[in-house]
């Protein structure tokens, strides 16, 4: 244990087999994501050709998940890139700083991933109870629809994880049925003039469609996030270097296959002229119950709509689930408060991580979807998916010997992949964005300085500086 480390909490019950772990990450995945980006993916080209954006997403996407595969499986601990970094770039050394700066930026991501849900729990209940949102934007009683539902979710979260890993699998079901239901009625009522029409030079490249283009990838990403949720809960995972690898992959390939069939199924009954561009058309706000209204009726729409309430509760439990366990594992390794390393003294989770970024993200929920979502994605490329691709580099460079359950296929070529990916990503988000994201980072440097400085620890502690 860590010098700095609090007292040795009661380790954590590995209870999440296979199918948990796959549940957990397409319940992230598959939540508010494809019923309320359709039309900001749709949008980003002005048409079907938006659409690539899904294809680039996939390709950057599946490559980083080989590298938290390869990760996850060597260290199958609570934190996720936490542990990554801090044993990649040097335990006492680098590791510090990469690691003290991925939990000051989780500090604002996570929170922003956890408000994306509720703001699209917020959408669609403005179809079933008008007044939530008045032009995209919450009212007073979208307010205090999503502090409850904040609340809420915290609440279903306070408990032992054998009996999350049971609710975990009861919202899984219920995501399952409210893709299905799409999927199903886009194959019989599927028309692929409606989907197919494209506007006039879809195809003229210039830096405008590149950056088009950069918007698509990041709404396609952005529905992708999630594959990588079980990682932060290694402690907890049965035969963990079996089962991470492929509840990641595993959840990848079904999400993508998926979430093509739920833009296919929509796009293919609603011509996108009827939501694009998004600011024109307050109703895209909630595209799959005008889907299910236009095939079924209003009964029909608001049954379904109740059922897309229900992913999105599914996609930020299994969010803030897994970023609660970051903190705890932080606290263990001496760089975040003590407190935060205490597990609940009877139900045995770490309840400080959880009540912090649940109340957060409550907080973050009333920003505007479009910020949330650029925001979010530039601030982890920078500190989270490009250095993970440097830790695998370094671990197998200076610990050859560390068991490797999985190792990433074909490399270094995957690697390569989603360095690519992330650099265009990142270089084609708004200006203000990627200014705030350096912003946070040279932020986040001087912080950890600061704090080094009192805590004596490296660069500023002649034994540690001389650690490799």
């Amino acid at each position: 244990m860590s010098p700095e480390s609090g007292p040795a909490s009661p380790p954590l019950e590995r209870r999440l087999g296979l199918l948990n772990a796959t549940a957990l990450n397409m319940a992230n995945m598959l939540g508010a994501g494809p019923f309320i980006t359709i039309s900001t993916l749709m949008s980003a080209l002005g048409g079907p050709q938006s659409m690539l954006g899904w294809v680039v997403a996939v390709l950057i996407t599946i490559p980083d998940g080989m590298i938290w595969s390869e990760l996850g499986a060597a260290m199958p601990g609570s934190g996720g890139t936490f542990r990554y970094l801090r044993e990649g770039f040097g335990r006492e050394t680098w590791g510090r700083l990469m690691a003290f700066l991925f939990l000051a930026q989780l500090l604002i991501s996570g929170p922003l991933e956890i408000a994306s849900g509720y703001i699209g729990f917020a959408r669609y209940l403005d179809y079933l109870w008008p007044g939530v949102l008045l032009n995209n934007v919450l009212t007073t009683k979208g307010a205090m629809v999503v502090i409850a539902v904040g609340l809420f979710n915290i609440g279903l979260l306070y408990r032992r994880i054998e009996s999350i890993g049971r609710l975990t699998l009861c919202l899984w079901v219920g995501v399952l049925l409210t893709v299905a239901t799409v999927l199903v009625n886009g194959a019989i009522y599927f028309d692929p003039k409606i989907a197919f029409t494209l506007p006039k030079d879809a195809f003229q490249f210039s830096w405008g469609f590149l950056l088009g283009l950069g918007a698509a990838t990041r709404t396609g990403i952005y529905d992708f996030l999630g594959y990588y949720d079980i990682c932060y809960l290694g402690d907890e995972v049965k035969n963990p270097g079996r089962n991470i690898p492929r509840s990641v992959l595993l959840s990848l390939v079904l999400v993508a296959i998926i979430y093509i069939g739920i833009n296919l199924s929509i796009n293919g009954v609603i011509p996108w002229q009827q939501f694009v561009p998004e600011s024109q058309h307050p109703e895209s706000a909630f595209i799959a119950s005008i889907f299910m209204e236009k095939l079924h009726g209003p009964l029909a729409a608001k049954i379904f709509t109740c059922m897309v309430l229900w992913t999105c509760i599914g996609s930020v439990f299994a969010l803030l689930l897994g970023y609660s366990r970051i903190p705890y594992a932080a606290a263990h390794d001496g760089v975040f408060f003590k407190k935060f390393g205490q597990l609940h003294p009877t139900k045995g989770f770490p309840h400080f991580g959880l009540l912090l970024l649940g109340l957060l993200a409550i907080a973050c929920s009333f920003l505007s979807f479009g910020t949330v979502l650029d925001t979010l994605l530039a601030l982890r490329i920078l500190v989270q998916f490009i250095a993970q691709i440097a830790a695998v580099i370094l671990l197998r460079r200076h610990r050859p010997e560390m068991a490797r359950p999985y190792r990433v296929w074909f490399y270094p070529i995957p690697l390569f992949m989603a360095f690519t990916g992330w650099i265009f990503v990142f270089v084609t988000s708004p200006i203000q964005v990627i200014l705030f994201a350096f912003a946070s980072l040279a932020v986040g440097v001087l912080t950890y300085l600061v704090w080094a400085g009192k805590q004596a620890v490296w660069p500023f502690n002649l034994k540690t500086r001389r650690l490799k």
